[in-house]
């Protein structure tokens, strides 16, 4: 039985790490020159925040990974206000 959790756990952790390099080369794709460009990073980066929420389940971190869950919304719509409301017109 042991096998069987060790082989879903296996196989959570190499979607995670998946959508991990999803993410990578959606933040490496997008050049500076597009305006607002923050938005888009931030979105992909929350298929990051997925991807290791979805690793703290499979390693049986449920607390941590519920911890995340509820935090990392809180810290992008901070770095997005901020980045909204401290843009200077040009």
């Amino acid at each position: 039985m042991t096998d069987v959790i060790t082989l879903i756990q296996s196989a959570i952790l190499i979607i995670a790490a998946f959508l991990l390099l999803l993410a990578a080369y959606g933040i490496l794709r997008y050049g500076d020159n597009i305006e607002n460009i923050i938005y888009a990073r931030i979105h992909i980066l929350g298929v990051a925040d997925t991807a290791l929420i979805i690793a703290l389940l499979a390693l049986n971190e449920p607390l941590l990974a519920a911890a995340y869950f509820i935090l990392a919304p809180f810290a992008a719509h901070a770095i997005a206000n901020g980045y909204f409301y401290g843009e200077e017109e040009q």
